[in-house]
């Protein structure tokens, strides 16, 4: 199977890793943006700018320059850019790839240039259907860090795509000894997933970065599941998704995980950081500081409820304290425990 990773990133590369390593001897090649990532890649088989340490399989070819004829030849093209960059990547796909192509982003888009005022983001699906409606798409999502997939530690993941050879496509190229993928045809509930717990676990960072207690994690990450499935149910995801790995195994991970960035963006601003210092002293992405605002904007353009969601945007915007966003979260009026 001939396999192409665009993005050189710690998840692409991860990704890129765990195919090449597959026993069934697939042809993988990472593309990288940078011309001098992809040859220093190449001749010492590791990403030492987003997983130092951590060697690459030698069958793993990393290239960099024009990809297009690499789209045209591979049985499943994989896209490893930020949100950000999805759009752009689709729509130079749309004309090239003859076979399944699935992304790794999670999140909502920001709105784009000239939008309506109150226009709201979409998440992955969505933009693939405005760009690119002819590519056999889906996604690749579930509770990973990209460190342990590189490490070939046991991980598990969801393919999801309403198109079947999308999903059949991920299950063979990744599917294997230390990674299991499960094949769900709910995109729109694993996106949703994916999108919001990164905006929850800023809110469970700054808990536990305020040392407020077990108690209170559980009751922002059971809550913050609340919050997901409903979003996703107005979006018209099933609710069971959210209860399975691209639900509340995402959230979980990432809510509790000490490798997770969005976790790590929580535990700074309780310390005292502001905004800036946090993310620049992260270097990469932590996508639930972009998406929160578009989490909470779709989900007000549908009438939904997502409190969780809306202190976490007073306080990236500086509107609110650590303090007293979390006052917020648990100040909240008494109402029924229900799952959504």
């Amino acid at each position: 199977m001939q396999i192409l990773v665009l993005g050189a990133g710690a998840w692409g590369t991860a990704v890129a890793a765990s195919a090449a390593a597959h026993p069934a001897g697939h042809a993988v090649t990472l593309w990288a943006r940078s011309p001098e990532q992809a040859a220093q890649m190449q001749a010492c088989h590791e990403n030492t700018r987003y997983l130092p340490g951590i060697p690459l399989p030698s069958a793993l070819r990393v290239a960099s320059g024009d990809w297009a004829a690499l789209a045209r030849a591979a049985d499943l093209v994989i896209v490893a850019t930020p949100m950000a960059g999805l759009r752009g990547m689709l729509q130079a796909l749309a004309p090239v790839a003859r076979a399944p192509v699935a992304w790794l982003c999670k999140g909502f888009e920001q709105p784009q240039p000239g939008a309506a005022a109150g226009g709201a983001g979409l998440l992955a699906h969505e933009v693939c259907e405005q760009v690119a409606p002819g590519l056999l798409a889906g996604v690749l999502s579930g509770p990973s860090f990209a460190q342990e997939v590189a490490r070939a530690q046991p991980t598990a993941m969801v393919a999801a795509s309403p198109h079947a050879p999308v999903r059949d496509a991920l299950v063979r190229a990744l599917h294997g000894p230390s990674v299991r993928v499960y094949a769900n045809d709910d995109w729109v509930g694993v996106e949703v997933g994916g999108a919001v717990k990164n905006v929850l676990a800023i809110a469970t960072g700054l808990c536990d970065g305020l040392q407020l207690g077990l108690n209170a994690r559980a009751a922002l990450v059971t809550r913050g599941l609340a919050e997901t499935t409903r979003l996703g149910l107005a979006l018209g995801a099933r609710a069971e998704t959210f209860m399975g790995l691209s639900g509340l195994g995402d959230l979980v991970l990432t809510a509790t995980g000490d490798l997770s960035r969005n976790r790590r963006v929580g535990l700074l601003l309780a310390s005292g950081q502001t905004l800036a210092q946090a993310v620049e002293s992260l270097g990469h992405v932590a996508e639930g500081v972009y998406s929160a605002r578009t989490v909470a904007g779709r989900a007000r353009q549908l009438g939904i409820e997502m409190p969780i969601t809306e202190a976490v945007v007073g306080l990236l915007d500086g509107r609110l304290a650590p303090a007293e966003a979390v006052a917020q979260l648990m100040g909240r009026d008494p109402a029924a425990d229900r799952p959504v």
